[in-house]
C-alpha cells in the first residue's frame, strides 16, 4: 500500500467485451487499507458539436436512442473510435458524416464526464462556426433514420426547460454555446 494515503487501482478482470464499450470487475485498495471491488465500464469516448448557422439557428438531430426505446434530439456527436484521432478531428468527421457540415472553426467548448459512478466516458464539446455543405455519411441504423432539426440556439433553454431536450452533451453543449455568443455580444 501506498504510503501517501491514496486510493490503488490493484486490478480488472473482464466480464463483458462489447462492440462500444466493456465492463470489468475492478478491484481497488482505499486509503485505510480496505479492498472493494466496482463493475466499471470502459469506453472510447465521445465528441459533440453544436452546429451554429450564421442566422443563429443550431443544427439538431432527432435519432433513436434503443437504451431509451425512444427519440431524443441531440447535438451531432459520435464515439472516438479511431486509435489515436484528436478529438477535434473526430469532432469534424463526425459532424460531416451525421448532418452534413464542415466547420471553418471549431472550438472546444468542455470535456465532461458523463456517469463517473460506473463509466469513464470523456466527452468533448465543440462549437462548429462558419458552417459550409458536404456529403452525408451516415453510419449504422440509427443514424440512417435520424432527422435533422434546425432550432434558434436563444430558444433552446426553454426546450431544455420543458424536458424536450433531455441528453447531457445537448444541454451542456447548447448552454455553454449560449453563454459564449451572448458573452461575445457584451
Amino acid at each position: 500500500m501506498s504510503s501517501t494515503g491514496s486510493f490503488e487501482h490493484l486490478r480488472d478482470q473482464l466480464l463483458v467485451e462489447g462492440h462500444v464499450v466493456s465492463m470489468f470487475r475492478s478491484e481497488f485498495r482505499a486509503p485505510n487499507g480496505e479492498a472493494f471491488s466496482r463493475e466499471v465500464v470502459r469506453h472510447p469516448g465521445a465528441v459533440s458539436v453544436v452546429p451554429l448557422l450564421d442566422d443563429g439557428d443550431v443544427v439538431l438531430v432527432r435519432q433513436y436512442r434503443a437504451p431509451l426505446d425512444r427519440f431524443l434530439l441531440e447535438i451531432p456527436a459520435g464515439k472516438r473510435d479511431v486509435a489515436g484521432e484528436p478529438p477535434e478531428e473526430t469532432a469534424r468527421r463526425e459532424l460531416a458524416e451525421e448532418v452534413g457540415l464542415v466547420a471553418a472553426e471549431l472550438v472546444p467548448l468542455t470535456v465532461f464526464h458523463n456517469s463517473v459512478g460506473f463509466c469513464d466516458e470523456e466527452s468533448h464539446v465543440f462549437l462548429g462556426t462558419g458552417l459550409s455543405r458536404t456529403e452525408v455519411d451516415l453510419q449504422g441504423i440509427e443514424e440512417q433514420n435520424m432527422t435533422e432539426v434546425r432550432v434558434a440556439l436563444r430558444d433552446t433553454p426553454a426546450l431544455i426547460a420543458a424536458g424536450e431536450i433531455t441528453d447531457a452533451k445537448t444541454v451542456i453543449g447548447l448552454l455553454l454555446a449560449l453563454r459564449r455568443i451572448e458573452g461575445a455580444d457584451r
